[in-house]
């Protein structure tokens, strides 16, 4: 923590004496603008990025200790939107297990994975994530009204219920847990377009 109250010191500091400069000429290097840009290029952006280890998890840090999330960290990690898990919230996100990726066809999640992919690749998973706290009892009562849950994409996705099972976009629920920023509901397939 005392590492990052410093780091952002010194960015703010930069920042104001570059700013109130008014010559046009390029500023010199120095240590203190070298260590600032270093943070800032060398960290994920907004909350991802704050370490704490006395609040309760959010999302980004319940996934990442889960071993049958893993393949979904990565992607996360890829598409570099992991501030999105770790923002304030309510947040829903629908997180298919290591499974639901295994299942695709051969070679698309190494495909998605690769640079050139990362703006597909963050509209999936963003298909995955819900503004709201939507637990089992919310998307039951979404479904009884015949409303479609709205996705963070825009996207619309169907809610049905079949007994004590709930599919989201065609993807079972097994599981829900509650986060300091919203709810995981963890789901046995990837929810695709």
């Amino acid at each position: 923590m005392k590492q990052l109250k410093k780091s952002v010191y010194l960015l703010v500091t930069f920042t104001m004496l570059y700013s109130c400069g008014n010559n046009t000429e390029k500023p010199t290097e120095n240590a203190a603008t070298t260590e600032a840009q270093d943070v800032h290029q060398n960290t994920p952006l907004g909350q991802a990025s704050v370490v704490d280890e006395t609040s309760d998890p959010n999302i980004l840090q319940v996934a990442i200790g889960s071993k049958d999330h893993s393949t979904l960290v990565a992607a996360v990690q890829a598409a570099q939107i992991e501030h999105i898990l770790a923002n304030a919230g309510p947040l829903t996100v629908f997180a298919p297990i290591n499974a639901a990726f295994d299942a695709l066809p051969a070679g698309t999640v190494d495909d998605l994975l690769k640079p050139e992919n990362k703006a597909k690749l963050a509209e999936i998973l963003t298909r995955h994530a819900a503004p709201g706290s939507y637990n089992e009892d919310a998307l039951k009562k979404e479904a009884r009204k015949g409303r479609k849950l709205y996705m963070a994409t825009g996207d619309y996705l169907d809610v049905v219920v079949e007994g004590d099972v709930i599919f989201v976009g065609g993807a079972k629920i097994i599981g829900t847990i509650q986060t300091s920023n919203g709810i995981i509901n963890v789901v046995d397939k990837v929810i695709l377009p």
